[in-house]
């Protein structure tokens, strides 16, 4: 039902507003400032990435568009991109990053009681990266991919909570950091379950994981060379080909045992593979 409100106006009601002030009061963000608050550019920003704005020109263009009604959308005026690039320059990014691990700390109460893996009681994580391309006149220092060395990119590793849906870690990276060197450095937390795919197999990190307490799932290479102890019973109509209890044949990674899964999907042509530190 309508109520006078735009959807982005009631949106914005679920941000800590006193949280966000007591931010721009600590780091001084509205200091100096005639007209084009914090909380002014935060709402532009805000509709930019709701809206997929690509440019500041975009959003220029799309925010003076309402006319009149841009006052519903809590913006006083209207937002040049020169003023607002300003803002972007010069305004203290820690007033948004303690706004960011507020609204986290609080969806996180939220999904406390969320069993979203089912019988999983411990902590589920996901790790990945993803590489960013950058234009190379506007960020020369992103220079060299691992894709092309004429082309400037950047590589963001993330450490997703699969219960909340939450990032745990963010790392930014050049583009030609290999993916595994990042899982050397993380935090291990003792009984967690950390998913990856088969670009952080190295078993020196698999196995500091399992030393640290905590439980690795990965997706393995074909050409894994490991010897077969035992097999377990497997339930085929779920896509399980086979479920053995491995030991791992290179030099130096004797004692590491793990759970080797051979899995096939009526859509995949090949099996993938998967190990498990979880026994």
């Amino acid at each position: 039902m309508n109520v006078g409100r735009t959807i982005f106006s009631q949106l914005m009601d679920y941000i800590p507003q006193h949280t966000f002030r007591k931010a721009v009061r600590h780091y001084k963000g509205d200091r100096r400032v005639r007209s084009f608050s914090c909380w002014q550019q935060f709402l532009c920003m805000a509709f930019a990435q709701l809206t997929y704005r690509e440019s500041l020109r975009d959003i220029e263009t799309c925010l003076r568009s309402p006319g009149p009604k841009l006052y519903h959308c809590g913006l006083g005026s209207r937002v040049s991109r020169s003023t607002l690039a300003d803002a972007n320059e010069h305004r203290p990014w820690q007033i948004y990053h303690d706004l960011a691990l507020s609204l986290i700390r609080h969806a996180r109460i939220l999904y406390r009681d969320d069993h979203l893996v089912g019988e999983l009681q411990s902590a589920c994580y996901a790790f990945d990266s993803t590489i960013i391309d950058l234009c190379l006149s506007l960020f020369p220092w992103a220079h060299g991919s691992v894709y092309q060395k004429t082309t400037a990119a950047i590589k963001v590793h993330t450490l997703l909570d699969v219960q909340s849906q939450l990032p745990v870690l963010l790392r930014v990276t050049a583009a030609n950091v290999h993916d595994v060197r990042i899982l050397g450095t993380l935090t291990l937390e003792p009984g967690a379950h950390y998913i990856m795919d088969r670009a952080y197999v190295d078993f020196a990190r698999l196995r500091r994981i399992d030393q640290a307490g905590a439980f690795f799932v990965i997706r393995a290479k074909a050409n894994l060379r490991c010897h077969r102890l035992y097999s377990r019973p497997v339930n085929k109509p779920m896509g399980v080909i086979a479920d053995q209890f491995s030991c791992l044949c290179s030099l130096g990674y004797n004692g590491l045992r793990f759970r080797r899964l051979k899995d096939r999907r009526p859509r995949r042509e090949l099996p993938c593979y998967y190990l498990l530190s979880s026994l």
